[in-house]
């Protein structure tokens, strides 16, 4: 099979040469870029896959003549495989995000992301696209100065929440599709084009639209499937409470990101395990340690954990709790660590926590005691001592 794409995109490559379409640098793409700054030709980067057949659809049109004579006088061009290592590294270093495939992008040649599209596949489109990417007042890089002077046409801000996707900006398009949303009447909220929105641009569980559909779950799912409403509003549940905005929710929306989870059908007590640290780190945020340590000992008590979920949470609130009143059953949680009877190396880590709640919780006898048992087990498994000799000085 790999050898049929890769006779596919040689056959693809040629097809665009011999027809005049767009000619696609094949070095890797620091190298295209190196020529670009010579050149002082911006750069035209297509990600795809040679296994998706939307890509493929678009090959007779970036092989057609009219496209290939635009691009290539107006700038260097190539395509990278998202698939590939290199590919999500480049993507990764320009902290990009690809939302569907194809996708379209344009850079100076400094690399600096200038333009993106998502096109039809239309001649016209494309070329167009292009244009928009050399016109510094229409290319994506322009759209924020073009919303903070008051653009609102509801076409400008699915393209700007796409770009604020694109380039990993929440913020930016949280704003462009709540300001969406106040546009749309409740009527129109579950026709086909808002719910393309709900599927590929809506991030914020808050949004009017998602609000909607979470009262309405019924008409999204006799019109759409119950198995696609439960992926997108799961989706928009949990990239809302992952979100930088949702590092810093107070315990009332992270409970109520809970209870929509199980209303949309996800079982409670998985919805319980997904929510369960952004729940304690916001209690730690309102300095409420017993309430903390509440969820997360009725955690512990209604599951099995292994030895490194132990290991987790003990350092979990030696670290983050603003206060030692975990720290009692911090030392318990520990103990039921050990019970499972670890090895050496998962002993030495727990006696060390253990050591670090006591010293929290103004027991140093019984610190210097776990410290002692972690640096004879850290010794007996042949492991670096540093940090039990610093901390069996601070014991002393």
């Amino acid at each position: 099979m790999k050898k049929i794409l890769l006779l596919l995109l040689v056959a693809n490559i040629t097809l665009a040469q011999k027809s005049g379409g767009i000619l696609f640098k094949t070095t890797p793409i620091g190298s295209v870029f190196q020529e670009a700054k010579r050149a002082g030709k911006p750069v035209f980067v297509e990600i795809y896959s040679p296994t998706c057949h939307t890509c493929q659809s678009f090959i007779p049109t970036l092989a057609d003549s009219r496209v290939g004579k635009f691009y290539n006088a107006k700038f260097l061009s190539t395509k990278l495989d998202i698939g590939e290592p290199a590919t999500r590294a480049f993507l990764e270093s320009r902290h990009l995000y690809v939302p569907s495939l194809p996708l379209f992008l344009y850079f100076d040649p400094q690399q600096n992301l200038v333009h993106f599209a998502m096109s039809n596949n239309m001649t016209d489109e494309v070329i167009r696209h292009g244009t928009n990417a050399m016109d510094p007042q229409a290319r994506s890089q322009n759209m924020k100065i073009r919303y903070q002077q008051g653009e609102r046409a509801a076409n400008f801000l699915i393209d700007y929440a796409m770009y604020g996707r694109v380039i990993k900006d929440t913020v930016a398009n949280m704003a462009a599709m709540n300001e969406y949303a106040r546009q749309q009447s409740a009527a129109t909220f579950a026709n086909q084009t808002n719910w393309l929105a709900l599927q590929k641009l809506v991030l914020d569980f808050e949004n009017p639209m998602f609000q909607y559909m979470l009262g309405h779950l019924e008409t999204y799912r006799k019109a759409y499937g119950a198995e696609p409403v439960l992926q997108v509003a799961e989706n928009i549940l949990m990239s809302s409470l992952f979100s930088g905005r949702g590092a810093q929710y107070p315990i009332s929306k992270i409970l109520e990101v809970k209870q929509d989870l199980i209303k949309i059908g996800i079982d409670p007590k998985i919805a319980a395990n997904r929510t369960l640290l952004s729940e304690v780190s916001a209690y730690f945020r309102a300095r409420q340690t017993a309430k903390a340590v509440e969820r997360m000992d009725n955690q512990v008590n209604s599951n099995q954990l292994t030895v490194p979920e132990y290991m987790y949470i003990s350092r979990l609130f030696n670290r983050s709790s603003p206060d030692a009143v975990d720290a009692p059953t911090v030392v318990k949680w520990i103990n039921k660590g050990l019970a499972l009877k670890p090895g050496p190396k998962e002993q030495a880590d727990l006696y060390y926590e253990m050591a670090e709640a006591y010293r929290r919780g103004g027991k140093s006898a019984d610190a210097q005691k776990a410290a002692q048992k972690s640096m004879e087990m850290s010794q007996a498994s042949h492991l670096d001592t540093r940090r039990n000799v610093e901390q069996l000085g601070k014991l002393k």
